[in-house]
Parts: structure tokens; sequence; C-alpha cells
């Protein structure tokens, strides 16, 4: 069976990253899910001292080489990439101003790939939804690795523990818990 990528969104793998390392390129369930992180992310990272100060740990040896792979592209795919990113870029230029070039760039890779997003950006997910791009939130990650017994219940409250210990919870973070897992969420 292939392998079935999903590409986070950085605000996905800073929210992860650090709790379940390695993060990237470690497949699991029956689908053969595995997870993907551009480029981009670190060039993000690196001019954005505001995510430097917050993410100290990013740049960690380990888990900086955890991000050194990128997702393999065809000839194909690399050129079509490109023409979508600028078609999407205009839609955000002229239509729905939010979205950064980097969700662009992520939309765009995900588009000409076929493979869903992983965002906790309400901008982003809603451009994806204009292009029919599947997206779904941390939450609904942590709950497709539970499924996949590829992490526990214990690990999916410590991991929304550190959220609230952090003050870096997703949007709708309590309702979503609930709906997901069927337990209140950790204050």
């Amino acid at each position: 069976m292939a392998q079935s990528k999903i590409l986070l969104d950085s605000n996905s793998y800073f929210r992860l990253a650090k709790s379940l390392h390695p993060l990237l390129f470690q497949e699991f369930g029956n689908e053969k899910y595995c997870l993907y992180v551009l480029k981009e992310l670190q060039e993000e990272y690196d001019r954005q001292p505001r995510l430097q100060a917050k993410f100290p740990w990013v740049d960690d040896p380990e888990i900086h080489a955890n991000r050194s792979k990128s997702i393999t592209l065809s000839k194909k795919q690399k050129n079509q990439i490109p023409c979508v990113c600028d078609h999407i870029w205009d839609y955000v230029l002229t239509v729905l101003p939010g979205p950064s070039r980097v969700d662009v760039t992520i939309l765009s890779h995900a588009y000409v790939l076929g493979i869903p997003v992983v965002t906790d950006d309400g901008d982003m997910r809603a451009l994806a939804d204009i292009f029919e791009i599947p997206t779904f939130k941390t939450l609904g990650l942590l709950k497709l690795m539970l499924e996949a017994n590829h992490i526990g219940i214990e690990k999916v409250r410590q991991i929304a523990a550190f959220w609230s210990y952090e003050d870096d919870r997703p949007a709708d973070y309590a309702r979503d818990f609930k709906r997901l897992f069927g337990e209140s969420a950790p204050p």
C-alpha cells in the first residue's frame, strides 16, 4: 500500500513536534499515514523573532534533523506547483486577504499532490475549502493518531494540557476536544 502523505502547517508543527518526536517521516496506521513539512517552515521560523522566542527548541539538532528531508515531487509536480501557487495567491490578493504566502505555498503543494493539510489557521482552512483542498485541525490529527494506535489517550491529554499551560490552544479547542475525544479538554 502506498503511503498516505499529510502536510503540516507551521502552527500544527509547532504544537506537536516537541511532544511527538520524531514527528515527521514516521508511518503509522493501516493507511501508512506519514507527516511532512515544507522547507518554507524553516524560512518562516528564521525570519520571525517571535517564533524563535516562543519555540527555541525548533533548532535542536534532533528536531532539525527530523525536518531535514522533504516531500518527494515528480518533475511534473514541480512544474505545476508554481502555477497553482500563483493562481491561489491571486485569489488571496483579490478576494480573500489573510493567508500568507507560505500558507499558499503549502496549499499549492497539497493541491498538486492531492493530500490533506493539517492547520489550525481559520483563514487558511477557508482558502483550502474554496480550492477543495482537504484540511483538518491539529486535534483531528491527534484523533487520527489515536485511532491508528500511534499514540494513546494519555499522550493526547498530555499534549492538550501543555497547550493550555503554554496558552497556545487552537480555536474551538474545548468544543473540538469534547467532540473528538468524548471528554472535557484539559483546562
